[in-house]
């Protein structure tokens, strides 16, 4: 009887898990260069790095997410070996208030940090919106003063002005005290309305993408997307959405306008009268810093979805229009966001912890660089190839490459294929500038042979003669002494500036 035959385990497939993606080169770099500029703005204000993990407990994470019907509350968790329950982090704030918590004794009051890192979410992907996604932080914790908050909106206003957004942003301010002095004038207050409550915010939070009928029907009843999905609402009373809806729409031509409307909104609420007044300095302490009515915007629009805010909340928008997916013209809109959240320290201590910050969402503020010239769209040259003409000599290719790194321009040796054929194959897919090249012949001679592969290429697509091409210095042999001099200019050409 024949044996069976033993049956191969499949083969797993090469591909991204749905709602992630990877990053190349370009993309790595032109993020990274972005993230060096706003640290060193953060930096300059005084705020000191933090590194954390991005593995917390359940328990320090919370339940603060915005997508509450989402299974484990919208994180990635699973259950240790001691049977505790951990969970990828979701964003920068909670683990920060954990490490407070932890380590305070230890740490200045205020603690000023910034950090920068990968966060994870379990939300339904769509376009554009993936699953993990990075952020770059910057909170103060243990100043209870709005100078905290103001401090923070004009720090995000310097920090989009260095990346060169000048003029192309406005930051737009609220308070979740007004919203819930408005939330009890419309006589939703008490542990019997939470529920509510936190309908009625995500809906206001969504009013960019579902517009003020959308937003309506979410306090009401309910609402069905095109695709025919249904999401439950608050089940207002049309008076009490009405009420809610005046507060969305508050604002008026000037801050000071908002402010008067909105305090008529809160009525006797001792909370919302205070969350008009903490508005009302600090849009005074920012003029004071430079930045006016036109760049600090009051907006009751503004509400942010996460629920751990407490006091003002705050958006960074950018005004400058663009094409979107669908062919249609519109501002490009929020990349940053934050708020003060007095509360989530205190989960942990017991004891009242005052804390403000802003996040903001990198790869979509890269995007919106990218969008203005800000950075390189295409792939960034890479490094010079030092091809290799003998195998038996490796010293040598290795040799120059260490010379030209010593110099400070990036190079590599061509390690793959043997064929010099193939080598500039390599450099060509490497979008590399110059390949170095010393067979036996150069060596005796004492000379290298430099290859401009970026000026070759564009001669490639230009010249149509062959008297034009010899007459381009596009290979040319120079002293071996004098490789990195030659290499440096040849560098500079291709790039129209100076050396690298």
């Amino acid at each position: 009887m024949a044996k069976d035959k033993v049956k191969k385990a499949p083969r797993p497939k090469a591909e991204t898990p749905r709602g992630f993606r990877d990053y190349f080169g370009a993309e790595v770099v032109a993020r990274q260069e972005m993230l060096r500029t706003i640290t060193d703005v953060y930096r300059h204000w005084g705020f000191d790095p933090l590194e954390s993990s991005a593995v917390e407990t359940v328990e320090a994470l919370g339940k603060f997410l915005p997508d509450v019907d989402r299974p484990n509350e919208g994180v990635f968790a699973w259950q240790d070996e001691d049977e505790t329950w951990l969970a990828l982090r979701y964003d920068l704030t909670a683990p920060l208030a954990r490490v407070y918590a932890q380590h305070r004794r230890d740490l200045p009051n205020p603690y000023r940090r910034y950090a920068v890192g990968p966060v994870w979410r379990n939300e339904k992907p769509g376009p554009g919106r993936f699953r993990q996604f990075y952020q770059c932080d910057a909170d103060t914790v243990g100043s209870g003063s709005v100078a905290a908050d103001a401090e923070i909106c004009a720090m995000l206003a310097e920090t989009l002005e260095a990346l060169g957004l000048a003029d192309q942003f406005v930051i737009r301010i609220n308070n979740r005290k007004v919203l819930n002095g408005v939330m009890e004038a419309a006589g939703l207050a008490g542990d019997d309305h939470a529920h509510a409550r936190g309908i009625v915010l995500r809906a206001i939070d969504k009013l960019d993408r579902l517009g003020t009928l959308g937003v309506y029907a979410l306090l009401g009843e309910g609402r069905k997307d095109e695709s025919g999905d249904f999401t439950k609402g608050a089940g207002l009373a049309s008076e009490q959405a009405g009420l809610i809806m005046g507060f969305v729409e508050a604002r008026g031509d000037t801050g000071a306008a908002t402010c008067a409307r909105l305090g008529e909104l809160v009525g006797a609420s001792a909370t919302g009268r205070e969350g008009v007044e903490e508005l009302a300095q600090i849009a005074e302490l920012l003029d004071g810093l430079g930045i006016g009515a036109e760049k600090a915007i009051i907006d009751p629009s503004v509400v942010r979805g996460l629920g751990y805010y407490t006091g003002p909340v705050f958006e960074a928008e950018l005004t400058f229009e663009i094409t979107d997916e669908d062919g249609n013209i519109r501002q490009f809109g929020s990349v940053a966001g934050g708020g003060r959240y007095d509360d989530l320290v205190k989960r942990f201590t017991g004891e009242s912890v005052p804390a403000t910050g802003i996040s903001i969402g990198v790869d979509r503020l890269l995007a919106a660089l990218r969008a203005k010239g800000r950075v390189a769209t295409g792939e960034e040259a890479g490094p010079v190839i030092v091809l290799v003409m003998d195998r038996g000599d490796m010293a040598s290719p290795m040799r120059m490459a260490a010379e030209l790194r010593a110099a400070g321009i990036r190079a590599e040796v061509a390690l793959g294929a043997a064929n010099m054929g193939k080598q500039l194959k390599y450099a060509d897919k490497r979008q590399s500038p110059v390949a170095v090249i010393q067979g036996s012949d150069e060596r005796e001679q004492g000379v290298v042979t430099l290859k401009d592969l970026a000026l070759g290429a564009r001669l490639a697509a230009e010249i149509e003669t062959r008297e034009e091409w010899t007459a381009q210095p596009a290979q040319v042999s120079v002293p071996r002494d004098r490789l990195v001099e030659e290499v440096r200019a040849m560098l500079a050409r291709a790039q129209g500036e100076g050396a690298p």
